[in-house]
């Protein structure tokens, strides 16, 4: 093998390699014909020993000199060559022991190498299995089903609920409502309007529709993603091994001190001992036992990195390329804000919509539901539930009719523009909630315009809350370049970017755009790319090396991917590159010690000082020495993660149910402010600011004291001091002083008997202020902190009878 650029990739496709058969049947055969060998000689029968170990030796010999000859048809001189010459001189030379072992070693290495360097063939089964076979024609009142291959454009095609669009077209009858995951990599269903068109791969999440062809299946997007995988996979540039790198220059020295030795000194057998001292076990073994060890420590960290090749690469990668959805967020939509209209709170609103979305398999429905049992709601059975597709859920909830969906609110209401502006800002998907209209209606919009609109609810895919710490341990680790490739839109594509620090964010990035990228930067330096859909596996396949987060199934991705992450945390990418990296360095600084060591040693040989059976012993002295060495990959390093004692870990899960519980609270310092900035210095803004007060003293500021007198000093020891503490301490403070500034505002409102217009100004500072302050305050800490501790299914959620009393809903003034 020729040395390839750091850009290169490897090898995609696995063709039939004739040796992989040989290499592993050597290693047991040259074992055997060493073992026999030390059993004869135990046995006193020496000259059968020498046989023995003598027909070992020749074992190994032969497929060497095959190896050696393909190699020089390629035009590469490797260690194989040192290999051959040795076990050469060890038969000329009568040391057929020193023969026997040199033979196991490179029966070893070349097996080592093998299971190292071996990748399964990836056809991308997941992608094929994806592809309808045939599609469902509608000519008149008729459907038939027919091949896919015989959907001409122009036909016009039933796609019913759960079944996947099978070419390319438009939306013909009735909305649609869409899985575009496939694709886009997105968890959010889509909806699509009559004339909108619509890709081949994407699944019906909804009712049936129909849809007109524009074209045949083989010009389909979901063929093109295929193609694009298949191509990414036959990309071929192997890359070079660890210990050819290094007899570029190792193997013509060797030769020239055996030549010198043999021409100035005037013996072959000096000559002999200088191949014998020079057989390069260290790199033979020193690369392959320290990457199979990095595998064997990876796979205990729940990674499976399924080739040598692909450890190696990823200890020297540069780049690291995201996508965004489920790989540095969660892949699933949350509550993140709840807004009320006049006379409702925000709790009675996720009630609502809890109770008729319980039915619904949409995703969105499923996040409310899952926060409105997560905030211990008791909701109500629903009946005549109605899904329709691109509108929502319509049920009858405690005998009204309630209409929960993404529909266009009233545009009078200040409150609803008020959501709709802060759903554009935070990048949210925004669910209207409406109580009340005609039961019995068929007329959609006489529906919507009976409804009382009660609140919105605002979803989010959140970051993983490991992904800021993960990415810092990342560019500690060596890594130059972050870049965010993601079919998401552009808005929260670069707010994530932003709140990560990346170097570059790409949005709207179909699967022809991820790998056209994923190649820009591979050609620049080693590329690894993380993703977790089938969307992302040409890109997987197409990166130096392809990372997949195959936890969730996505068994494409994780199929095109060389490294797979079997559990659902970002932090193990950090762990498993921490390993490679070691795993490369002891490979490295074996071959280096080793070939170091075997020089000295081939000077002495060549001046008649170490003469061949000697040189035997001292070779596998040397060997022995660096295979210890890199059997220390097998150990963990020095640890670049924090561990937590187990109090300390109790301490981080309640205060981490209690940011949960916290996390109503919040809204009503903003609420407040907001309605003093509306209204002025009214009675109902002053009656506001009294509540946020309340929720500051009896809830937020015992949290805040808490956590100063018994989280923090349990986390100074792990974190090494209370220099990690301290910032958050600081914030600690700040919070105080605001809390306090607010209630000596409403002590002089109360003394006043009224609020003074002179304070609104300050007010608003401060409340605005302590709300950007305890988010800020929060998120660091859960980054910083909680992220520290094993995730945990089921955190149990305070429920003293303090926090029931403290935690209230502010209905907002008619």
């Amino acid at each position: 093998m020729s040395p390839v650029a750091p850009g290169e990739g490897r090898r995609r496709t696995v063709t039939a390699v004739p040796t992989t058969w040989l290499a592993w049947s050597l290693l047991p055969a040259t074992v055997l014909a060493l073992l026999g060998g030390l059993v004869a000689t135990w046995a006193g029968a020496g000259r059968a020993a020498e046989l023995t170990w003598a027909a070992g030796t020749v074992a190994a010999l032969v497929p060497s000199l095959v190896w050696v000859a393909a190699a020089l048809r390629r035009g590469r001189v490797g260690v194989d060559l040192l290999a051959v010459l040795s076990l050469v001189g060890t038969l000329l030379v009568g040391e057929y022991l020193a023969g026997a072992l040199i033979a196991v070693m490179v029966a070893t290495g070349r097996a080592l190498e093998s299971a190292a360097e071996r990748r399964a063939s990836r056809d991308l089964r997941a992608l094929s299995e994806h592809v309808p076979r045939t599609a469902r024609r509608r000519v008149g009142d008729v459907a038939d089903v027919v091949a896919l291959d015989d959907v001409e454009v122009g036909d016009l095609l039933v796609v019913g609920p759960g079944e996947v669009v099978p070419v390319d077209g438009r939306i013909r009858t009735s909305a649609a409502l869409l899985d575009e995951s496939v694709l886009t990599g997105e968890s959010v269903l889509v909806d699509r309007a009559v004339g909108e068109s619509v890709r081949s791969g994407v699944v019906n999440a909804g009712g049936a529709f129909e849809v007109h062809a524009d074209r045949i299946a083989a010009d389909s997007t979901y063929a093109g993603l295929v193609r694009l995988a298949q191509e990414a996979g036959a990309e071929s540039a192997p890359i070079v091994r660890l210990a050819d790198r290094y007899a570029a220059w190792f193997v013509p020295l060797a030769l020239a001190v055996a030549a010198a030795a043999w021409i100035v000194g005037g013996s072959a057998v000096r000559a002999v001992a200088v191949l014998v001292v020079a057989t390069p076990c260290p790199l033979l073994l020193a690369a392959p036992v320290a990457i199979v060890s990095g595998l064997s420590r990876a796979t205990k960290c729940g990674v499976v990195v399924r080739s040598g090749a692909a450890l190696e690469s990823l200890g020297r990668a540069r780049t690291l390329v995201l996508d965004k959805t489920g790989t540095l967020t969660q892949g699933r939509p949350r509550v993140i804000d709840v807004a009320a209209s006049p006379g409702w709170t925000p709790s009675e609103v996720v009630r609502l919509a809890a109770s008729a979305d319980q039915v619904s398999p949409h995703v969105l429905a499923a996040a409310i539901v899952a926060h409105a049992r997560t905030n211990g709601m008791t909701l109500s059975v629903p009946s005549a539930v109605v899904e329709e597709p691109g509108r929502g859920v319509s049920a009858v909830v405690e005998g009204s009719l309630v209409r929960v969906g993404r529909r266009s609110a009233p545009p009078s209401a200040s409150w609803t523009r008020s959501v709709a502006a802060r759903a554009l800002l935070d990048g949210a998907t925004v669910v209207w909630v409406g109580r009340g209209g005609h039961q019995d209606s068929t007329d959609d919009e006489a529906d919507d315009e009976g409804d009382d609109v009660v609140g919105a609810i605002l979803l989010r895919d959140p970051l993983r809350r490991d992904a800021t710490r993960t990415l810092r341990r990342l560019r500690t680790a060596g890594l130059r370049r972050l870049v965010l490739l993601t079919g998401d839109r552009a808005t929260p594509a670069r707010e994530v970017g932003a709140m990560l620090g990346l170097d570059d964010v790409r949005a709207e990035q179909s699967p022809a755009d991820k790998v056209a990228a994923v190649r820009a930067e591979r050609e620049e330096a080693v590329t690894v790319m993380v993703g977790d859909g089938v969307n992302d596996a040409p890109a997987l396949a197409a990166a130096t090396v392809g990372v997949a987060m195959g936890s969730r199934g996505a068994t494409a991705a994780s199929e095109a991917a060389d490294v797979v992450l079997t559990v659902d945390r970002l932090d193990r990418l950090a762990d498993v590159m921490g390993i490679a990296r070691r795993s490369r360095r002891l490979a490295v600084q074996s071959a280096l010690v080793g070939m170091g060591l075997s020089l000295l040693a081939m000077a002495v040989a060549a001046v008649g000082l170490l003469p061949p059976a000697a040189g035997a012993l001292l070779q596998e002295g040397i060997d022995v020495a660096v295979i210890l060495n890199a059997l220390r990959a097998l150990r963990p390093g020095r640890p670049d993660t924090v561990t937590l004692p187990a109090d300390a870990e109790a301490l981080v899960h309640r205060f981490e149910a209690e940011h949960r519980d916290l996390a109503d609270a919040l809204p009503a310092l903003r609420d407040a402010a907001d309605l003093l900035a509306d209204q002025g210095a009214t009675p109902v803004a002053l009656d506001a600011l009294r509540e946020a007060d309340q929720v500051l003293t009896s809830r937020l500021l015992p949290h805040e004291h808490a956590e100063e007198a018994q989280l923090y000093p349990a986390l100074t020891a792990p974190l090494g001091g209370t220099d990690a503490t301290a910032p958050m301490t600081r914030a600690h403070v700040e919070i105080d002083r605001l809390a306090r500034r607010l209630s000596t505002h409403l002590d002089l409102a109360a003394a006043a008997g009224e609020l003074e217009h002179g304070q609104v100004d300050d007010l608003l500072a401060t409340v605005y202020g302590l709300h950007a302050l305890l988010r800020l305050h929060f998120a660091q800490e859960e980054e910083e902190y909680f992220a520290l501790a094993k995730p945990t299914s089921d955190v149990p959620r305070p429920t003293d009878d303090a926090t029931r009393a403290g935690r209230r809903d502010r209905r907002p003034p008619s």
